[in-house]
């Protein structure tokens, strides 16, 4: 699966109010693995930011103003996405702001060009239900190094959202490769001639400990929802 863990900076709170995207930047994500096809714009929103939005960003005018236009980006950025799911911290806020800018080059709505939005928040929500689900909060609670983000910025959050989203999804690479792997021993059977005489291996008490071990840490990841231990104590 191909995923775009996406972020943008603006000019202000409301695109409703004219206010517009100024840093869009995504972080492609092949098979759970980070493939370095990353893609960053700073962008001329041909209006001021509000000064509370400044204070996030710390992109003023003067930095921006020989930036392109997001519509003179726009085939670039959907060339990129395109058919992609995008994984968005609070998709609602970054999603109509692109939308915004795509109905201002008379294009049709992201959602159309992408395979789904997946929203980290909402995610982060039903995990951690009753604490904070900020960014910096989801590092911490993960572990991940934000020292760097001292200011908010498209690459650097969408980099750091990355992290956290694969955190967050621990496990659900050792289903992949589950699947995969009885896939091509399917195949393989399929291609054999005659009735295979199967020899069961029984785990050693190592191999038993390791897996104890693994899934202690899925457990631990998260949040005592590991659906192995669940099924285990049932």
């Amino acid at each position: 699966m191909r995923q775009i863990v996406l972020d943008t900076e603006t000019t202000g709170l409301e695109p409703e109010l004219g206010h517009r995207i100024i840093e869009i930047a995504g972080v492609e994500l092949v098979s759970r693995r980070f493939t370095g096809n990353n893609f960053h714009r700073y962008l001329n929103p041909e209006r001021e930011s509000e000064a509370g939005a400044l204070e996030v960003h710390g992109l003023t005018s003067e930095f921006l103003r020989d930036k392109p236009r997001f519509r003179e980006i726009v085939k670039e950025f959907l060339d990129y996405a395109s058919g992609a799911e995008l994984v968005i911290h609070n998709s609602a806020f970054d999603v109509a702001f692109l939308n915004r800018e795509l109905d201002l080059a008379d294009l049709k709505p992201v959602t159309e060009y992408c395979a789904g939005v997946v929203d980290t928040l909402r995610m982060a929500k039903d995990m951690h239900p009753g604490k904070k689900n900020s960014l910096d909060a989801l590092c911490e609670r993960y572990q991940i190094d934000n020292s760097a983000r001292t200011l908010h910025g498209a690459l650097l959050d969408a980099q750091l959202l990355a992290e956290v989203y694969l955190a967050m999804t621990r496990g659900q690479e050792s289903l992949v490769m589950e699947v995969e792997s009885g896939s091509a021993s399917a195949a393989t059977a399929e291609a054999g001639h005659g009735k295979l005489d199967l020899v069961v291996l029984r785990a050693t008490k190592e191999e038993l400990a390791a897996h104890a071990g693994q899934l202690a840490d899925i457990d631990k990841a998260s949040n005592g929802q590991c659906l192995w231990r669940k099924l285990e104590n049932a």
